[in-house]
């Protein structure tokens, strides 16, 4: 009873000294771990790209990863440092653009608005009051709300260069992975069998195939919609058009979809008279907003063959739970869960292995009768 007793007080302490240093070592690397996070999910996303650019710059490996780090400076640090110093410069313009914009007064209501059911009476009365409170109605009611655009925007300067030295971590974290890419999976592929055995092996391969087909269906769809929905606004003539397609990337990114952008673009062409663009960029939001409905899923199953409504679910919960880094652990997560899930399933129901039957044994001989 003493010995079973100290086996149980040693495997506790054992327990709660592993538990303490796991925990230490989350706590010393919590920084970082955002940054490695991003990382891990951009290096098995593009690892093929890597293994392409190695095949042609002579194989080797330095001159790939190099490329690949110069290639995710270019797509993360250069836009973002881009967007900050224009915004920065153009704040002016942007400020006196909407000056002019309300001097000029609100334009006419189109008749069909008022036709509009439940709503349409309601619209054209506040549409009224507006216009007849004239152009100092219009800041008024303008002022405030611009205040608290301005203030939020100063607000946030802080966490934008936080971002952009987040970024800068993930480039760097990124290029020690794709150098060391084949030995970390090994890795991980080996802590995955030594916790759960061939399933184990199989989950981490499954996660890597889900991020990429997250990374493919989320972030190349987001990218498409995007340029194309700023392609249409640039040649519609809508101002800011730089700026507006970035701000269609983030709503793609998080599912919302380039509509909210496209949609009062092609009013603000309407009101303005021209009714031949208007109908253009009509039609061009229409193909733009409806694009993801085929190219997310044939690119998500490139990736993984997984429910589109598991990655929307792992994309939204994950946004929501995780932050920006949610997007692609939300999915990845989910996708494991629901194969393991699977798994188990059809282990429990699958039919036992098939034996031979057992060989009938020799009947005992009745004794005849001794002579």
């Amino acid at each position: 009873m003493t010995e079973t007793r100290l086996d149980l007080a040693k495997n506790t302490l054992v327990v709660l000294t592993i538990v303490l240093l796991i925990g230490s070592t989350l706590w010393i690397l919590r920084p970082f771990l955002g940054a490695t996070i991003w990382a891990v999910m951009v290096v098995v996303a593009t690892w093929p790209a890597l293994l392409w650019f190695e095949a042609r710059l002579w194989r080797r490996r330095s001159l790939a990863v190099l490329v690949m780090v110069l290639i995710l400076l270019l797509l993360f640090v250069l836009p973002l440092t881009m967007a900050i110093s224009t915004i920065a410069a153009n704040a002016d313009e942007v400020v006196a653009w909407f000056r002019g914009l309300i001097a000029k007064g609100p334009p006419q209501l189109p008749e069909w608005v008022g036709g509009l059911p439940f709503v349409g009476p309601k619209i054209t009365t506040a549409w009224e009051e507006l216009v007849a409170s004239g152009v100092a109605g219009v800041e008024a009611k303008v002022t405030p709300y611009a205040s608290q655009v301005t203030g939020w925007l100063f607000s946030q300067a802080g966490v934008v260069g936080a971002l952009t030295l987040q970024f800068l971590l993930t480039v760097v974290i990124a290029g020690l992975m794709y150098a060391q890419g084949e030995g970390a999976a090994h890795e991980v592929r080996r802590f995955g069998r030594r916790l759960g055995g061939q399933r184990g092996e199989d989950a981490v391969v499954l996660a890597g195939k889900a991020i990429r087909g997250v990374a493919l269906g989320v972030g190349v769809t987001a990218i498409v919609q995007a340029v194309v929905g700023g392609i249409g606004l640039a040649i519609a003539g809508v101002p800011f058009a730089a700026l507006l397609t970035a701000v269609m990337f983030i709503l793609c990114i998080v599912q919302l979809g380039p509509t909210l952008v496209l949609a009062p673009a092609t009013i603000w062409v309407f009101w303005h008279g021209d009714t031949g663009w208007s109908i253009f960029l009509l039609v061009w939001t229409l193909i733009v907003g409806t694009m993801d409905n085929f190219l997310r899923p044939m690119l998500i199953r490139r990736g993984a063959d997984l429910p589109l409504l598991l990655i929307f679910a792992g994309v939204i919960g994950g946004l929501l739970g995780f932050g920006l880094v949610g997007i692609f652990v939300g999915p990845v997560l989910l996708a494991v869960s629901y194969t393991l899930m699977n798994a188990w399933l059809d282990s429990a129901e699958a039919p036992p292995p098939a034996t031979t039957a057992p060989l009938p044994l020799p009947l005992p001989t009745t004794p005849g009768p001794t002579p």
